[in-house]
């Protein structure tokens, strides 16, 4: 009976230490190392969890019809939800601005859907980062990734990105970043004119 009771305790403890370690929030490795292939702004201490919330969201508090499908972007939770027009649903870890004044937040769509995107900074970038360099090919270190999506709103896109490091945290400089295999799903089903919303 003693032997049952030490082992009995020694799960629960087994148990306890391992939901506690469960628990404590994950920190991602500091990214500034300068091997990253984003040229955005720099994840800094303060922004380093990457954290996104997989919940599910019904289409109808957020548009009044899926016409051309419908992207829902939630900067808080790091999540992209994307409902085809016929109202099969998909969801999608993302990046998101590193600060409230680079986050747009508002309805706009898709106007643009760009293969095999080229990159340059914008002149508020440039500002902000004058060793940036004003131009990147389509290609492996290109920021914007494998495909990008313009919205409405100048500068705004939603893309891919070789640096997976970023997804699931706040390290852009306004634009929705997501994993390149997921940006390409994506791009495969939305269609110019599908509606966005960025909450």
């Amino acid at each position: 009976m003693a032997d049952w009771s030490q082992n009995k305790l020694g799960r629960r403890a087994f148990l306890a230490s391992t939901a506690a370690a469960l628990a404590t929030p994950a920190f991602a490795q500091n990214v500034n190392d300068g091997s990253t292939t984003e040229l955005e702004r720099e994840i800094d201490t303060s922004v380093r969890r990457n954290i996104s919330s997989f919940r599910t969201l019904d289409w109808q508090p957020y548009f009044s019809n899926l016409t051309k499908g419908a992207v829902l972007v939630d900067i808080s939770s790091r999540a992209l939800h994307y409902w085809e027009e016929n109202g099969t649903y998909h969801l999608y870890p993302c990046s998101v601005p590193l600060t409230e004044d680079l986050t747009r937040r508002g309805r706009t769509q898709i106007v643009l859907k760009d293969p095999e995107p080229d990159w340059r900074p914008t002149p508020s970038m440039k500002i902000r980062n004058p060793e940036w360099p004003d131009y990147v090919g389509p290609g492996p270190d290109n920021p914007l990734g494998t495909r990008a999506m313009h919205l409405s709103w100048t500068y705004y896109r939603i893309h891919g990105t070789h640096d997976t490091r970023k997804i699931g945290r706040r390290s852009s400089n306004g634009c929705i970043g997501m994993y390149n295999e997921h940006v390409e799903q994506l791009y495969e089903m939305a269609l110019v004119g599908t509606q966005v919303l960025l909450i």
